[in-house]
Formats: structure tokens, sequence, C-alpha cells
């Protein structure tokens, strides 16, 4: 998911009460719930990233070893500031105990939201290099934004007015966000389980089906399916049912150019091993265009979207 949506469950976890357990403990679930994102600087390797994002940073080792970082670092900075004389005395004491509670609350948050989303994230990294997809919520999801940042407001504003169950308005966002995901995975499970019945109806036993939530409109999923050497697209409505395409397209994946060119090619590697539903094609000029079904909207394909120059 997005930080912001990050950085919002961290805040209204801290509001739901945890903030009055311990000293420093808002920017500890805050920064906590981002933490696993430290690996975005890898961006800088351009589409070499996409294998490397959601991977060592989100697996066992890392949600074990970054709270206790960052554990440390808040105790340091809390040790600062006393002895310059520059600590609020409005600061709770620091409970240490407490303090490394709420690091791992919000770092393990963290995977629990990216796996929603059909992008991927490694879970077991290092041990295996399996992605995982919850193909539930939209990576930017505008619904969930506006539950936990008015639950946030709403939790500050009464614990300002000193009204005595303050706490009270963000356990209600936290657990109607909690049903809207569950509600999404809902749709999602339906969808797969109509379009794939309507596919090995059409001949194609053996698809993978996946669906995908658009921008906004969480009733609804455009889907993805392919086999061995095709694919197609459907569109589904939790209340009028879906629409299959069931001719679909080459995938393009077993022309024999395309293995020789991906093996010269490192970030032709990186992607396909981070895409899940690769199609290939050439172009006037023999170039390997490389893309994912999942991220054919015009507004996504570019980044999505590989281009390999023949090798002489």
């Amino acid at each position: 998911m997005d930080n912001l949506t990050h950085s919002l469950v961290g805040a209204v976890l801290g509001q739901m009460g945890l903030k009055k357990k311990t000293g420093l403990a808002m920017p500890t679930l805050i920064i906590a719930a981002n933490l696993p994102d430290i690996d975005a600087a890898c961006t800088v390797y351009g589409q070499l990233s996409l294998s490397m994002r959601r991977g060592i940073t989100h697996g066992p080792i890392a949600l074990i070893l970054l709270p206790i970082l960052l554990w440390a670092v808040m105790i340091g900075f809390d040790r600062w500031q006393t002895g310059r004389g520059k600590r609020p005395e409005n600061r709770l004491a620091v409970h240490k105990g407490w303090l490394l509670a709420l690091a791992y609350i919000g770092c393990l948050s963290h995977p629990a939201l990216d796996w929603l989303n059909n992008y991927g994230i490694r879970l077991l990294e290092p041990f295996s290099h399996r992605w995982f997809y919850g193909d539930s919520i939209f990576i930017i999801d505008l619904w969930i934004w506006i539950a936990l940042g008015l639950s946030v407001w709403l939790s500050l504003r009464r614990e300002r007015a000193k009204v005595a169950r303050w706490t009270r308005p963000a356990w209600v966002g936290l657990t109607a966000v909690c049903g809207y995901i569950l509600f999404n995975g809902a749709i999602t499970g339906i969808a797969e389980r109509e379009i794939g019945a309507v596919l090995r109806g059409g001949g194609h036993a053996d698809a993978l089906v996946v669906a995908s939530p658009p921008p906004l409109m969480f009733w609804k999923r455009d889907v993805f399916w392919r086999t061995a050497d095709r694919y197609g697209s459907a569109s589904f409505d939790i209340g009028s049912g879906g629409e299959v395409d069931i001719t679909g397209a080459p995938t393009g994946m077993d022309d024999p150019r395309v293995a020789p060119m991906v093996e010269a090619s490192p970030v032709a590697k990186a992607f396909l091993f981070w895409s899940r539903m690769p199609v290939a094609g050439f172009d006037a000029r023999g170039r390997l265009i490389l893309s994912d079904q999942r991220f054919g909207n015009p507004l996504s394909r570019g980044q999505f979207e590989l281009i390999v120059e023949p090798v002489p």
C-alpha cells in the first residue's frame, strides 16, 4: 500500500490508546508502519528494482531486526534530548518493553497491508523467493484514507476536548476498515470463481484467473486470465456478474526469440522474476516488448513495460 495508508494505520493504532503506554509511542508506531519500505532506495536502479522491492525488508529476518533497530534509535533519541535539556516536559516516560512492542506492532502491520494488493510481496524472503498476492485492495484506496483519516481526526478532537472515551472513533474506524478489507476479499473470491467457471466451460480448464480491484469502484473487478500460451480479460460487477472474452490472444512467451534476449538482459530477467502474468511482443525494429497483464492500464503501463534491444 502507499505510505499515507501505512502512516494512518500507525496513527490510528496510537489513537486506540497505545500512545498512552509509553513516551514516543506515536512516532514509533508511524515510523515502524513505514519502516520496511526502506527498500524504496533501490528505485535508483530503475526497472531493475522490480525484483528488489517488497523482498528482504518485508521478510521474517527484517521484521525481527528492524523493530529492534528502531527501538534502539528512539531510546537513544530520548536520552539525547534529556542530556541537552530539550526533552518535552509533557512526554511520558519511555517504557522500554512497551516501546519495543509498539515497534513490532507497527512494523508487522506493513506486510499485512502490502499483501492485500496485486503487486506482490515476498513474505518469506530470503528463505523463499515466492510472491504472495491478496488481490483485494487497490494500492491507493481513497475509502481507506477517508475512514482512517476521519477516525484519527475525530479521536484527536475528542481527546483535546477531554472526552472520556476519546479512543472510540479510532476503534470504530479500524474495525470498519477491517470489515471493508474482508468484504473486498469476498468480492475478489467470487469474481475469480465465476470467471473461472466460465473459462472452464469454454475449454480453458487450466486458466490462471486474477481479479484486480480498480480505483474507487471497490464493487467491481478487472479480471485477467491466462493459460500456457493465451491470455485474455474479463470484467466483474458484484451486482450484475461478469463478462469474459474466452478467445484471448497469444502471450508470445513461447516465441523462440524471447528466451535468448531475456538471457542476455539482466533487466529482463528481473522483470520476469517479478512479473506474474508476462506478455511478450516484438516491434518493427525487432525489439522485445515485455509487459504484465495486471498493469496494462495506460496510466501504469509505462512503468511496467520493458523494451529489450536485440543483441547482434
